[in-house]
Formats: structure tokens, sequence, C-alpha cells
């Protein structure tokens, strides 16, 4: 059975979890609205093995929808951006993932703000706390950053300096970041692209296995 926080967090940001097989082309508001960044997302989709739900804005929905019925998939993916009113964003593919029992990791990290002038510049696109672990001189190594896309899913994003990559710090952040997501009432999810191994292999560590599931999002980079 599909996890309530899970199901609740599908419904309220695509606008549809589907009952029944095959892709879905659903609208919602909330593909017209700035996202957690202040930066839109013209199209979302998330697939599981069998069924998968597009949202796009919901007067986009029929010509979206004449895509899809319009021959191989293949075509509807390179010209969603267009489809959506946004063709010079890049379509992104993803693993799409989810946690409800993270490992039982040690906790590394501390949250804190996320302006401190010593964090990468992605941190700063976070409005809330952020998860960071530092060195003994209080200099930044790794930080887990929550996108907080509704009340019901909270998705992690980490990042470890090269300096500091192997000694486990990103998955035992995501880990200890994850529990308190749980705490929160939330499911935590954690999206990476297909070809990026190492992130994949963090998820895998922290508790987040690869169950089929894929995403594709229209945004900006």
């Amino acid at each position: 059975m599909l996890d309530r926080r899970l199901h609740l967090h599908l419904v309220t940001w695509l606008g549809q979890w589907p009952a029944g097989s095959g892709l879905h082309v659903v609208g919602s508001r909330r593909r017209s609205r700035p996202a957690w960044d202040r930066r839109l997302r013209p199209a979302v989709m998330v697939a599981a093995p069998g069924v998968a739900v597009l949202s796009v804005p919901p007067e986009r929905v029929a010509a979206v929808r004449a895509l899809a019925a319009d021959g191989p998939t293949a075509r509807l993916w390179s010209a969603l951006p267009g489809a959506v009113g946004h063709p010079a964003l890049p379509l992104r593919e993803g693993i799409f993932r989810w946690c409800t029992v993270p490992e039982p990791l040690p906790d590394v990290g501390e949250w804190t703000d996320p302006t401190d002038p010593g964090f990468p510049s992605w941190l700063h696109l976070f409005d809330r706390e952020v998860l960071v672990a530092r060195d003994a001189d209080g200099r930044y190594l790794a930080g887990v950053g929550v996108k907080r896309h509704d009340r019901y899913g909270h998705e992690l994003a980490v990042g470890t300096v090269p300096a500091a990559r192997g000694r486990g710090l990103a998955r035992r952040l995501v880990a200890q970041a994850a529990r308190r997501v749980l705490d929160e009432g939330a499911v935590p999810t954690y999206l990476h692209d297909p070809g990026n191994t190492a992130s994949a292999r963090v998820a895998a560590a922290a508790g987040f296995p690869d169950r089929g599931w894929r995403s594709r999002i229209v945004h900006p980079d």
C-alpha cells in the first residue's frame, strides 16, 4: 500500500494521483505559481511502474493531452516545454525516491540559518534552516536543504565539498534530515539524475531505495 503521506503529497503537488494505469495528464494551478525557490515548474511528472501523472497548468491540459495521444512518447517529451509555454526551459529526468524508515546512521550535522556566507550558493536558495556538517575549525563540509513542496512532501537535496567526499557525510546528513521530515509529519523524497551514481549510492545508503519510480520536470537551471 502507498504510504498515506506520499499519496497526499502526490495529490497535492501534482493535482491527482491516479486510479488506473497509463499516463494521466492533469491540470494544477501550482504549475503557474513559483515553487519553493520562487521559480516556476510548469510541468511535473511522477511515474510509478505502470502509471504516471503529468501535471501542467490547467489551460495547457488539452494541448498536452493531444501531444500524448499523437504517437511515441519521445515526441511528447521533446515538445513538452513548448507545450506548457516555456520552450527555452529544459526537461529534466530523474529517479524519484522516498523513505519511511531512514537508516539508523549517526547524526553528523546541525540545523542552521542558510545565509551563512561560508555556505555554497545553492544552500542560500532555502528560506528555512539547512542541515550542515563542518570541520573542527567550523568550515563547511556538506549540507542538506529541504524543498518543502507542500505540507506532505519534503524533498532533500545534498552536496559535499570535493575534499570531504568519501567519508559518508552525505548519507548521514540525508538520513538525519529524513528523520526530521518524518517527525514533522511529511514524507522525505529524493530526486537525482539517472546518471548520477554517487547520488544514487547516497540515497540507497540513507534508506531511499530505487523502487522504479521516475520523474520528468520542466524547470530552470
